[in-house]
Order: structure tokens, then sequence, then C-alpha cells
């Protein structure tokens, strides 16, 4: 079963978010934020114009997505997506976020990030989550933080972004038993 599948099944769903695969009329939405230099720096596809949101949410309505819409649970408002997708390693996932501007600073990467660590571990069976992010992305390493994952390397200079350019990145994961032994202790709220 795949994970659009999943998450069709599942609603994914927090107290104030749900996820969701992209559609077409997502389109106005993401480019606002997924067009802006500011927040799409970090990104590895880095700005998109108009062809490459097209493309963008074409690649995420479909089984072979790797980012999902991000809603107000209550409203079709768009505040941003998730990463979310197999890495190359077996039962271990990749996540991350993108948050557009006017719902920065609320919380949603972290609520949402939490409920995608509840389900890549309690209905994926997962071993392993990981995360990535440049050491600069300060509100990203403290949202990986918030949710439980350790920095596990700073890999220096291991990122090409052309002519002389090279970026530095941290690495993040949390591991299944880990996971579990904070459900115990009710560190998931």
């Amino acid at each position: 079963m795949s994970i659009i599948d999943h998450l069709a099944k599942n609603n994914l769903v927090t107290e104030r978010l749900r996820l969701r695969p992209f559609q077409a009329s997502d389109f106005a939405a993401l480019a606002t934020y997924a067009t802006d230099p500011d927040v799409m720096h970090y990104m590895e596809e880095g700005v998109l114009d108009e062809q490459g949101v097209r493309a963008f949410l074409q690649k995420n309505a479909g089984d072979g997505a790797t980012a999902y819409a991000l809603l107000l649970r209550d409203k079709d408002d768009l505040v941003g997506h998730m990463v979310f997708h197999p890495w190359f390693a077996p039962q271990t996932y990749e996540i991350g976020w993108v948050i557009a501007p006017p719902h920065q600073r609320q919380g949603y990467a972290t609520e949402a990030a939490r409920e995608l660590l509840r389900f890549s571990f309690e209905d994926l069976h997962a071993h392993r989550v990981i995360a990535t992010c440049q050491p600069e992305n300060t509100a990203s390493y403290r949202v990986m933080e918030k949710i439980g994952m350790r920095r596990e390397g700073h890999f220096r200079k291991c990122i090409h972004r052309g002519g002389d350019l090279w970026w530095d990145e941290y690495f993040y994961a949390i591991l299944a038993e880990e996971w579990d032994q904070a459900s115990l202790l009710g560190d998931h709220s």
C-alpha cells in the first residue's frame, strides 16, 4: 500500500491541521510561497517558477509523491507542505517542512512533524525517521529537537550549490524505540 493510500485511510489530522495529497487547486496558494526566495532558500529544488509549481503539484498528486499539502484542519487554507518519503535504507523515512510566511512561528511544522512521526512508527512500522537542514536554518533544527530527534552528524561542505559554493548539513534522526520510550513517558504532547 502506498503512502498516499495510507494517508487517505488514516486521515492524518492534528488538533489544528490536516495532511492530504496535493491537488491542482493548490496552485495559487503554493505559488505564493514556493516562488519566494526567502522561503525556498534551503530547499533542494530552490525557488520555483510557474512551470516548476505545476510540475511540483503534478509530481506530488500521485503515488510518487514526496511532499503533502498541509492545511488548517477546518478550512482549505494551505499553510505549507510536509516532505515525507521513504529514504534509501529499509524501514526508514525522511521528513521535512516548508511553511508559508503568514503561518510561520505558530508551531505548525512541529505539530505536523510530530504526527508524521506517529504515523511512521505506529502505522508504517518504521525503524527510523531522519531529517536534515543547514546549520543556519535554526528554526528547522529547533523543530527537529522539539519532536525528539537527535543530531547525529554535521557534514561539512557536503551540498554543492553551484560554482564554489558548498553548504554544510545537520543530520537528525529518531529510532522507533526512542519514539516508543517517549510514548511511555507521555512526551508526545
